[in-house]
């Protein structure tokens, strides 16, 4: 863990397994996927291990926190401030399962609980950037699955040109998922879509957006952009962007489209 830590904002930035059994699942991936993998011999890490794939860093492998607790992999976010990751999570209806606390000094994590429950972490690197490599036997994709809980951002003033942005539409499709998938039939899950936008305006939106940290400059409204990329500021969207910017008395850093 001694490379220089690059930044891994709001998206994967590493991903390690607690298990019972270290040394049976170093020897397990080792064959597996051909990795090099070393433990730390410094005490406080635990016999946490770094696995390497043609000399980059791609997962980490360590024991269990507890007896109880299950073997599990576990995925990590990158962020550049762990405690307002925190309160961003809170924000949102999630839980901050363990506050922010320093790994040596490779960087700082947390744990949170989506609204669903599951798991997730934040990683704040210092010295542990997070992985090296996405090449073969290395970290591809993640996801939740067994969600019952989905959430969609649409928002009811879009209806006229979307239909499916109504509340009837998202009564009924939640109806059909919970009618047309075994799961649902045979009532082992209860699918419920979540749309907390629905019935906001723009203007609460981006204020909302605003408190919760969000760059607008990252955001995207346009439907017809001009050949360079800038938005057109003429299509539906973009107007109604720029009219609710306006009523939040904020600039909208993407220049109005």
């Amino acid at each position: 863990m001694a490379q220089v830590a690059t930044s891994v904002i709001n998206k994967p930035a590493w991903v390690d397994l607690s298990t019972t059994d270290p040394a049976a699942a170093r020897g397990f991936y080792s064959t597996v996927f051909g990795w090099d993998i070393e433990v730390n011999q410094d005490p406080q890490y635990g016999g946490y291990a770094l696995a390497r794939s043609n000399g980059q860093d791609v997962a980490g492998i360590g024991g269990t926190q507890s007896p109880d607790q299950p073997a599990a992999w576990m995925l990590y976010i990158g962020t550049d401030d762990a405690e307002a990751l925190g309160a961003k999570v809170q924000a949102a209806g999630g839980t901050v399962a363990a506050p922010a606390f320093d790994v040596g000094d490779q960087g700082r994590m947390a744990v949170f609980q989506d609204p669903a429950g599951a798991f997730i972490t934040g990683w704040q690197a210092a010295r542990m950037g997070g992985f090296g490599s996405q090449a073969p036997n290395s970290f591809a994709w993640a996801e939740v699955n067994g969600a019952q809980d989905i959430f969609i951002g649409v928002n009811v003033l879009d209806a006229s040109g979307y239909p499916d942005c109504r509340p009837e539409y998202i009564a009924a499709f939640e109806h059909l998922a919970n009618l047309a998938t075994r799961a649902g039939v045979e009532g082992r899950s209860r699918f419920r879509i979540h749309t907390p936008l629905i019935a906001l305006s723009k203007a609460d939106i981006i204020r909302r957006g605003r408190d919760l940290g969000v760059d607008f400059s990252l955001t995207w409204s346009c439907y017809a952009p001009e050949p360079d990329g800038r938005a057109c500021g003429l299509c539906d969207a973009c107007l109604l962007r720029s009219k609710g910017f306006t009523e939040a008395h904020l600039p909208d850093p993407a220049g109005g489209g």
